[in-house]
């Protein structure tokens, strides 16, 4: 296979990958906050365009379908940029291997950040604080801040695990995993 196959395949995978962290990562925001998705994301997404509230048959379908289509474009910029980088290795067979190492890296970091967005959200704002930000048909505003809160650490996660992982993939380029330390010998 070329590196020219393993950047296509790369860039093939991405998208689909972006794409399922997202429809997972939904699946369980929308257990903490459903009016996240029945009260604003269902909105955002065009699914509706009126009312207060909807609340569709198969509502967690539409949570996963949010999911993919919020995400797979983010994972479209990161297969491209980690292909990128996945170009200085020696051959195709590395590339593949290197450049699927730092997706899960940056899958990772993503996945971390949104902890610590969870984590940011119930602790950092009083409840008056939290309520004056937000809709007052909002029930349980502490949750919705909190689902906000979490997705957009997750966004922050990835573009600083794409950097992270970047970086660890051209090192990779320049230090192969056989190599002897470069420290000298006494």
């Amino acid at each position: 296979m070329k590196k020219s196959s393993v950047f296509f395949l790369i860039l093939l995978l991405s998208p689909f990958i972006g794409g399922l962290y997202g429809v997972l990562h939904d699946q369980i925001t929308f257990t903490i906050s459903p009016e996240y998705y029945t009260k604003f994301k269902f909105y955002q997404f065009g699914f509706v365009t009126a009312g207060d509230e909807w609340v569709p048959d198969h509502i967690r379908l539409y949570v996963s379908l949010v999911g993919f289509l919020a995400t797979w474009w983010v994972g479209l910029i990161i297969g491209v940029v980690l292909a990128l980088t996945g170009l200085f290795q020696e051959n195709a067979k590395r590339m593949f291997r290197i450049t699927l190492r730092a997706i899960v890296l940056t899958l990772l970091i993503a996945i971390v950040a949104g902890i610590l967005g969870y984590l940011y959200s119930i602790s950092a704002h009083d409840a008056e604080t939290i309520a004056s930000w937000l809709p007052a048909n909002i029930d349980d505003k502490q949750a919705f801040y909190s689902v906000g809160s979490i997705h957009n650490f997750s966004y922050l996660g990835g573009l600083i695990g794409l950097v992270i992982a970047g970086v660890w993939s051209f090192w990779k380029s320049r230090f192969k995993d056989n190599q002897q330390s470069i420290a000298p010998k006494n």
